[in-house]
């Protein structure tokens, strides 16, 4: 049978025809049982990941440590509470989404009386969104953690890497818990979908309800009520729109434009556009491939640095 697939892995119509010495009706039938076929094996064909790797930049990584203080596990996450940190007020609380334990604990111990709880849900931005489906779920992990911490947190800031953001985006859009949170942190991860399910062909055009909540908080970070960082990187998914289209996108509601720029960021990373207005800042990074995103989870020491300016 393979002398008679295409390069596609579809049977080519004229080979078969030929093996089945077919007439013209049942020509007709070859060509429309093979777009049926081809069809459904494209539906099920996942995305792939990109294989490429580049090496003209350095990836450094954090080196992973245990840094010393409390581990407190939570109905959702764990929370951590830096050995240095011995108030019982004035404590910042930052929830970050889709990093792992160590990287966001590292990071929290660089920082002046901070604690994190982590969360990891598995992957895809859906995994984080459903944690939240109940509104009334993040004010109660706030007062489990303030309970057997014996700490009361002066303010709550939310953080995410990747798929994590989509639990940001959840929070975000119950009122209460908007009111609650002071600075948000969306890492290489604000991302919706195509209006038409795919890219193209000349300028996407994207789905922009999964957006509305992160117009507002630019707005509100915008007029310094908040305290907003939005990183994107050059990376294309291919079946959902990219973080480079959705700052964008932001942007141009935002009546902002980004500024070129050429420098150094953290880790190595390289700097290729930049945005600030009052306490809102977009930063474009250059790269596409998976080094390039996991650059931005291990720069979160330096972006929690901007954050809290």
């Amino acid at each position: 049978m393979k002398k008679y697939l295409s390069r596609s892995g579809v049977p080519s119509i004229a080979a078969l025809c030929d093996r089945w010495r077919c007439t013209t009706p049942r020509r007709a039938l070859v060509f429309s049982l093979l777009l049926f076929l081809t069809a459904t094996l494209a539906a099920q064909s996942p995305q792939n990941p990109s294989p490429m790797v580049e090496h003209t930049r350095e990836h450094p990584r954090l080196t992973k440590t245990t840094p010393a203080g409390q581990r407190l596990p939570l109905e959702l996450g764990t929370l951590f509470v830096p050995q240095r940190v011995t108030q019982k007020h004035g404590v910042r609380l930052l929830f970050f989404f889709h990093g792992g334990d160590w990287l966001p604990q590292l990071a929290i111990s660089r920082q002046h009386n901070m604690a994190v709880v982590t969360v990891q849900a598995g992957a895809g931005s859906g995994s984080y969104t459903k944690l939240f489906t109940d509104p009334g779920r993040f004010s109660t992990l706030i007062t489990e953690a303030e309970a057997k911490s014996g700490i009361t947190f002066s303010e709550i800031d939310l953080g995410g890497w990747s798929a994590g953001c989509g639990a940001l985006r959840q929070i975000l859009n119950d009122p209460a818990s908007y009111d609650r949170i002071h600075r948000v942190l969306c890492i290489d991860g604000v991302h919706t979908g195509y209006v038409n399910g795919k890219p193209g062909p000349l300028e996407s055009q994207i789905e922009t309800g999964n957006l509305d909540v992160w117009l507002r908080f630019g707005r509100d970070a915008m007029a310094n009520k908040k305290r907003f960082i939005i990183t994107h990187s050059e990376i294309f998914p291919g079946t959902f729109a990219s973080t480079t289209e959705t700052a964008d996108y932001l942007l141009h509601e935002w009546s902002l434009k980004p500024h070129p720029v050429v420098r150094w960021g953290p880790m190595k990373t390289q700097m290729l556009s930049e945005v600030k207005s009052g306490g809102l800042l977009v930063v474009g990074f250059a790269g596409n491939s998976a080094p390039d995103h996991v650059d931005q989870l291990h720069s979160l020491p330096g972006y929690l640095t901007w954050l809290m300016k």
